[in-house]
């Protein structure tokens, strides 16, 4: 690992993992025991929890296939780590306003995860909630039914009534400043650096 290039992502935008891509034959079972795929993972949510949230949406994609993973799987771990080589020196740094507010970030990352279908997503008076989507804003602030999301199920709607509520106000922010997308999906490499910096690191 420390001949290796130093990687500038903790993980490439484009990159797709799947259940498939893990160990199939005897020999690459036997292989992949000997990789030490999950002390990694350990380390690096470790890390994560501790002083780097830039690597949480790698981290939870390649956590995913401990049980089988393939050499697809241990090259983004490796990357991971090749990103902690290069940002060594990187820290969270906490501080800033002196007055605590409280805003939460919304992204659609709609089919992120490719083997479960699951959406992933990350609190003054109310609670800004900015979100890049006008599709989903239009959606919370208005209580009438569109043609394109009957297939919502009516639980889901409780967005509406917090905001009537006034607990949650929705925000429009664009696209290329909702620091979300950090936490949601891999990132080129100017949008990356960008959004770590807004997160402290």
């Amino acid at each position: 690992m420390y001949e290796s290039k130093r990687g500038s992502l903790p993980m490439v935008q484009g990159t797709s993992l799947f259940k498939t891509q893990g160990a199939s034959t005897p020999e690459e079972v036997e292989h992949m025991r000997n990789v030490p795929y999950v002390s990694a993972i350990g380390s690096i949510m470790y890390k994560m929890v501790c002083t780097r949230p830039d690597v949480a949406f790698a981290l939870s994609v390649t956590s995913r296939y401990q049980s089988n993973r393939g050499e697809s799987h241990w090259t983004a771990v490796k990357n991971i780590l090749k990103y902690f080589r290069r940002t060594k020196d990187a820290f969270l740094v906490y501080g800033g306003k002196e007055e605590l507010s409280i805003v939460g970030y919304t992204d659609d990352s709609f089919q992120t995860d490719r083997d479960g279908f699951k959406s992933q997503a990350g609190i003054k008076n109310p609670i800004p909630l900015f979100c890049d989507n006008n599709g989903e804003i239009a959606q919370a602030k208005e209580p009438r039914s569109h043609q394109k999301t009957k297939h919502i199920v009516r639980r889901y709607h409780i967005i509406r009534e917090i905001i009537a509520r006034g607990d949650v106000e929705i925000c429009k922010i664009g696209t290329d400043d909702n620091i979300a997308d950090r936490l949601t999906k891999a990132l080129g490499k100017p949008k990356h650096e960008s959004h770590t910096w807004s997160m402290g690191i």
